[in-house]
């Protein structure tokens, strides 16, 4: 009774369940090599909503193996919603039957259900095979819906690692990916979409040695978005890969980063390489460079890994667009250039920090020897001769493209270069150019028994010393260093239009004129430097400087940054305009030194005879100012110093007429004059009336014993004293009896260094005097301190030493007379002292 109540109800489900099932056959061929697996797919309701059944048997999911044939129904309306299939396919590559040939979706006569298709290609480790796909690919990020919902993943195994290569969707620039070793490739496909074929084949094998290559072509204007694999997990380590980029020449590419990071590398480091068109070997780049732009024609990027630190790690990621598009504001511009005549080297670059090669639509520019040779600069030899097209626009040469040469000028026989001239001037060929010229460097050589010698005949010049606001304002410059080895420093940077003359060098040196503005070129062909090799001189630097009367010269030490290197010594040959007077100061009161050995000094004198010199050591005050009525030396040499204590001293020149001068000094003599006319006359009164007086008056002599003659001192150590008998008493006292054996002890051997500078005493010439000897200053620095103290020099004194006094001497405390009315210290009966020198 209950089952008969039953049959009407099952009657009515099995009419509704039979319309809407859908039974499919799968049948696979043993020969095939392929799996399929259906499986319910996001949705969890498969076996309540739409059961996969055969006959009274349902299945959770069925796997399908090669050889089977499998019948099944499916009782939905839908079941693309709730079932999936993977068409899983093994190809063997390692053998001669690789299918070279478009691969098909096999086996046919599917479900339509979301379908993904997996085929494991099987290649030799050194093998890489060549997928090339009817239409090109765009690469996305993981994730990415793709429009058509079509999406393409390509994976590589090597060594049972499996590396994302990237995932992709159809209509974009990629046509081929190489990969090396097993290929794992993916296909997804959604339930409607009617292919018969993958839209790949394999085309070839080939040897790339890394991980994969992407090629990825342009018709037209267009852009791709690449990133590195197994984005954005990270690079695997120790990889490398590749993305060839192919368009027509008549087309430019940029590249840009949009986002990227650096690996922590524990070894090796990673590298980013550019094959540009044009350049030979590859140019390599930072991930924080600005990447090239406007490129002219095909081009490979190369990416390489590094092993990552495993305490810290931190992934290789980079993700970057290139930018195919036509030239934009590019006019061309040809012209020749000719150094078959000339012995320099030319390079012609586009600089990127003024063309602003960051911004697209103000792309770098670009300079062309042919049709295919082109890229952001072109070197040319001595001797070469080439035609040259700038791809730019007119008004973006002259701030984007830059010109710098470099010449040599060599002397290698003394005998038959010394003293000849060299004129050292910008060629007319690179004048004549429609590019500027930046920078002309000459390097300049000589042996070691003949030194460099530069004169700037047209114009003189003038030091560039900013931090006194004493700077070159004109439009070029030259930058003078040297290059002996072990000797590398910079003598300064100078412009026309000042007082130096002449600068004479031991070194080899460098020197690079740079121009700036836009006058440069009428001003440089009035201006030219003249070069000699002159023989060898002691000193290290020699500048001759000659100022203009009611001028004001800036003057400092070489090597201003670092400070001069340790015992340099530096001349100043300053000359003096006739009817003037010349005014040296220094702009700080010390030299600001701290010596390890030796000592560092200044020193200065009057080029004439008998002149007073002027001697400071680095542990003493320098004076304010010295008044030079002649031609002088200025001397400053280094001693040995501590770290970070190096020498760098600034001065002035300044020149004034002598007239002045002369004029205070007849007023101050004149007012004197007046003086001392005054006090003659009185005295001559006073003695005309002390004379009237005395001859009314007898003389009258008068000793009273009761009145002591004695200065207060004192009581001495010894109570007899001179008061009791009359070794004091003289008739006559003659100086030279007193004071001559003094004089001659003084002036013997001994005596003649301690604490005495030697004066310059040889004849007055163009050549530096000496300087002073280490050995004086070495006794002097060890002068007791007591000494040094009883006698401080202000700081405008002179420091003099050939007319030197004689210092005080020491006595036993009594005191005497000499002949020229001086009070001394009697050293009769006592030892002569002797200095304290250790």
């Amino acid at each position: 009774m209950a089952a008969a109540a039953l049959l009407p109800h099952l009657a009515l489900a099995a009419a509704l369940i039979l319309p809407w099932a859908g039974s499919f056959t799968i049948s696979i061929r043993s020969v095939d090599k392929i799996t399929v697996q259906i499986k319910p797919g996001v949705s969890t309701q498969a076996e309540k909503f739409c059961r996969m059944c055969t006959g009274r048997v349902c299945f959770p999911e069925r796997k399908i193996l090669s050889g089977e044939q499998f019948n099944f129904s499916l009782a939905c309306s839908a079941p693309e919603k709730y079932w999936v299939l993977v068409v899983e396919r093994y190809i063997d590559c390692m053998s001669r039957h690789c299918p070279f040939e478009d691969i098909l979706l096999q086996p046919s006569g599917l479900p339509n259900l979301n379908r993904t298709f997996i085929w494991d290609v099987k290649a030799g480790r050194k093998d890489a095979l060549v997928l090339k796909f009817a239409m090109w690919l765009r690469q996305v990020e993981p994730g990415h819906i793709c429009h058509d919902q079509v999406v393409y993943k390509i994976g590589s195994r090597f060594d049972a690692n499996t590396v994302n290569i990237g995932f992709f969707c159809r209509n974009g620039s990629v046509s081929r990916v190489k990969v090396q070793g097993e290929v794992i490739m993916t296909l997804e496909l959604p339930w409607d979409t009617k292919l018969n074929t993958s839209g790949f084949k394999i085309e070839s094998r080939d040897s790339i040695k890394r991980l994969c290559i992407i090629e990825s072509t342009f018709l037209s204007e267009s852009s791709a978005t690449l990133m590195s694999a197994n984005y954005p997990w990270g690079f695997p380590e120790d990889e490398l890969m590749t993305w060839q980029f192919v368009f027509p020449p008549t087309l430019r590419a940029s590249v840009f980063f949009l986002n990227h990071t650096k690996p922590n590398c524990e070894r090796k480091e990673q590298r980013l390489e550019y094959f540009l068109p044009g350049y030979d070997n590859p140019e390599v780049y930072s991930l924080k460079d600005a990447q090239p732009m406007n490129i002219p024609g095909s081009f490979n990027l190369s990416l390489q890994g590094c092993d990552q630190d495993d305490t810290t790690p931190e992934a290789l990621r980079l993700l970057f667009k290139v930018d195919v598009h036509s030239p934009k504001n590019e006019d061309n511009i040809s012209f020749t250039v000719d150094l078959t005549k000339e012995n320099m080297n030319v390079t012609i670059y586009t600089d990127s920090l003024q063309s602003g090669s960051h911004s697209q639509n103000n792309p770098a520019c670009l300079i062309c020897r042919s049709a295919r040779h082109c890229g952001p600069n072109v070197t040319l030899a001595s001797g070469d001769s080439a035609s040259l097209t700038i791809l730019c626009h007119k008004k973006d040469i002259s701030s984007n493209v830059k010109m710098i040469a470099e010449q040599s000028r060599a002397c290698w026989n003394s005998r038959m270069c010394q003293n000849k001239p060299f004129r050292l001037v910008v060629p007319e060929a690179l004048l004549g150019l429609p590019v500027p010229l930046s920078m002309l460097i000459w390097k300049l050589t000589a042996p070691e028994d003949t030194n460099i010698e530069l004169r700037a005949p047209a114009l003189k010049l003038q030091q560039h010393i900013p931090n006194q606001q004493h700077i070159c304002s004109g439009s070029y410059s030259y930058a003078i260093n040297g290059t002996t080895p072990g000797k590398t420093l910079g003598f300064g940077i100078y412009c026309p239009g000042g007082a130096i003359e002449k600068i004479q060098i031991r070194n080899n040196i460098t020197i690079s004129l740079k121009t700036f503005g836009q006058n440069f070129n009428n001003d440089l062909r009035n201006q030219y430097l003249m070069l000699f090799f002159v023989p060898a001189m002691k000193e290290d630097c020699i500048f001759t400087v000659t100022p203009a009367p009611k001028s004001k010269v800036y003057l400092e030490t070489p090597n201003w940054v670092e400070g001069l290197p340790p015992y340099m010594n530096v001349y100043w040959n300053i000359s003096v305009p006739k009817k003037n007077t010349a005014q040296l100061q220094f702009l700080s009161e010390r030299m600001d030194v701290s010596c390890d050995k030796g000592w560092a000094y200044v020193y200065a004198n009057e080029q004439r005879p008998n002149s007073e010199e002027t001697v400071r050591r680095h542990d003493q005050l320098l004076p304010r100012t010295l008044n030079m009525r002649h031609n002088f030396w200025l001397n400053i040499s280094n001693c040995k110093p501590l770290a970070k204590h190096f020498l760098s001293m600034q001065f002035t020149v300044t020149i004034g007429q002598k007239s002045d001068v002369a004029l205070i000094i007849g007023v101050v003599v004149g007012g004197l004059a007046v003086l001392l006319t005054a006090i003659g006359l009185a005295v001559c009164c006073i003695k005309k009336k002390k004379k009237k007086e005395n001859s009314q008056t007898p003389v009258v002599g008068v000793y009273n014993t009761n009145v002591s003659t004695q200065l207060p001192t004192k009581p001495g150590v010894f109570k007899k004293g001179r008061k009791n008998n009359e070794s004091h008493v003289y008739a006559v006292i003659d100086d030279t009896m007193v004071y001559g054996h003094l004089l001659d002890n003084l002036s013997g051997p001994g005596n003649a260094e301690i604490g005495v500078y030697r004066p310059f005493t040889g004849p007055i010439s163009s050549r530096p005097p000496s300087p002073p000897p280490i050995s004086s200053f070495r006794k002097m620095s060890k002068l007791s301190t007591t000494e040094e103290s009883s006698t401080p020099m202000a700081d405008n004194e002179t420091y003099t030493f050939a007319h030197r006094a004689l210092e005080p001497l020491k006595s036993n405390g009594e005191t005497h007379v000499s002949g020229n009315g001086e009070v001394g210290m009697s050293l009769l009966g006592e030892k002569e002292p002797e200095n304290s020198v250790e």
